[in-house]
């Protein structure tokens, strides 16, 4: 299968999967930290809203990551959000089943701005927007992690 970011290595222990996660989908982007960049991979649809496993797990079989990243949702003074529980026990249950680190990662106004991106700038439609600002999110996410991974590894 041809994948449009066939650039990144997808054995390397620098490979990172990143999740938006949503009650009816679930964008995802791969990044590496040996470039700190991040780029979108793909929307999955949720099952009776429950993350399809089954594309998850052939992601991680395909990029086989060193971890993974998920966007968690808060309020702006710290507080939860209703779906903030939700995002924790997905990030629970991907570390139960993948026994891969996972990283929580802020999200504020992740997918706001990814739409914000793709209609202003990009001037794509409402229903290719729907298909792909999950994704975009989940680049913006990971985006963010790797930005803040590599200011943890410099060294002076």
């Amino acid at each position: 299968m041809q994948n449009k970011n066939q650039f990144l290595t997808k054995t390397s222990a620098d490979t990172y999967l990143s999740f938006d996660f949503g009650y009816k989908k679930i964008g995802v982007a791969v990044g590496q930290t040996i470039t700190a960049t991040a780029s979108p991979l793909q929307t999955i649809r949720s099952i009776n809203q429950n993350p399809n496993w089954e594309i998850i797990s052939q992601l991680i079989q395909e990029w086989k990551p060193a971890g993974l990243v998920v966007g968690i949702s808060k309020q702006a003074d710290g507080s939860n959000n209703p779906i903030t529980p939700r995002m924790l026990k997905f990030c629970r249950q991907l570390e139960g089943r993948y026994q891969l680190p996972v990283y929580q990662q802020d999200e504020a106004l992740s997918t706001f701005e990814a739409k914000q991106m793709l209609f202003d700038e990009v001037r794509v439609n409402a229903s290719k927007l729907w298909e792909i600002q999950d994704q975009l999110a989940a680049q913006l996410i990971l985006q963010s992690w790797l930005n803040n991974y590599k200011k943890r590894t410099i060294k002076c």
